[in-house]
């Protein structure tokens, strides 16, 4: 009968075991190397989804980082890390303009780069460009500054439930989204590409609201909740204007896709324009005039007159199940 020492056991499965790894290892590795090569392939096959060895590829964060400081320019005080006292506001402006000088002229460099019309442009021309660019946006915030003004005041005018301005600066959803879309506006019209789209994409993931820096919106523009509005490329906004939450100011048809490029394609709302949650105003051609109220769960594909009140007639509801006979709710 053989007797082995347990010192002896247990190093004769330590080799199995040893065995069995670099086994594993060695299969782990060649399947590795299928999927890289299967992966690098595809590189090759879709090149729309690769960009390798390029050089002017966006900084997606860094963009998003501007945005706040230039946020933070826009409502001194609010959004700080620490409190800003009056005597060094001007340095830390200086401070702050500084930062968003330097890394939106990067970002609007690369993005002029991405452009087809500058594929072949000196880098040394899309910086000079950029440059001016730059000085030319900032050049627009004291306006921007303005126009926000009458925003927060809409927004603490209508609304009963908010209890200051701060309230609407700090909390509300629909200043967030406004505010995004009046710095990605001022970048849109100056054709930038991408960065205003990142900015306001940037905003509709956080709120629920996706306003087209394309839009063109007045003065006193309140959204109230927000969550699910969209505004499209091409919709003109006058002033004084509300929208509530699930709104949609959209396209009639967008079946042709690109051919569509450039063509009014959304609604046009007055001034004094107020539209309840979900509805939808649909097409280029559609006018909504002034002093126009338009209640919930709409549907509009034709104009609207000034001065008009439209509503969808209240649905006869059934109601069972309760204490006593069934009976019906009257509109």
């Amino acid at each position: 009968m053989l007797h082995f020492s347990s010192a002896f056991f247990y190093e004769r499965v330590s080799l199995l075991c040893l065995r069995k790894r670099k086994e594993l290892v060695t299969n782990m590795n060649n399947n590795s190397e299928q999927l890289i090569n299967s992966i690098m392939k595809s590189y090759d096959q879709y090149d729309l989804t690769c960009k390798l060895d390029a050089d002017s590829i966006l900084n997606k964060e860094t963009i998003i980082e501007v945005l706040e400081k230039i946020r933070e320019i826009l409502f001194p005080g609010f959004f700080d890390e620490y409190r800003i006292r009056s005597e060094y506001a001007r340095f830390i402006l200086g401070e702050k303009v500084e930062f968003v000088q330097y890394h939106l002229k990067k970002q609007i460099a690369k993005a002029l780069g991405n452009l087809d019309s500058c594929s072949g442009c000196p880098r040394a021309q899309a910086v000079e460009r950029a440059e001016q660019l730059v000085e030319e946006f900032l050049q627009k915030l004291p306006e921007i500054r303005d126009t926000l003004y009458t925003d927060v005041q809409a927004a603490y005018d209508g609304d009963p439930a908010a209890y200051s301005t701060d309230e609407v600066i700090f909390c509300y959803p629909g200043m967030y989204a406004i505010t995004t879309y009046r710095i990605a506006h001022e970048l849109y019209l100056m054709k930038i590409p991408m960065i205003p789209r990142i900015m306001s994409e940037h905003a509709h993931s956080l709120t629920g609201i996706d306003i087209h820096p394309g839009a063109s919106i007045g003065k006193y523009f309140f959204i109230d909740h927000g969550t699910g509005i969209v505004v499209g490329e091409t919709t003109q906004i006058g002033e004084h204007v509300k929208i509530y939450q699930g709104v949609t100011l959209g396209a009639l048809s967008t079946k042709k896709g690109q051919q569509l490029k450039g063509s009014k394609r959304h609604p046009t709302l007055g001034n004094n324009v107020t539209i309840y949650a979900n509805t939808t105003v649909l097409g280029g051609e559609t006018v909504i005039g002034d002093n126009t109220t338009i209640g919930g769960n709409a549907f509009i594909v034709n104009s609207v007159s000034e001065g008009s009140k439209v509503s969808v007639k209240t649905p006869e509801l059934q109601i069972s199940g309760g204490a006593g006979t069934d009976k019906k709710q009257k509109p």
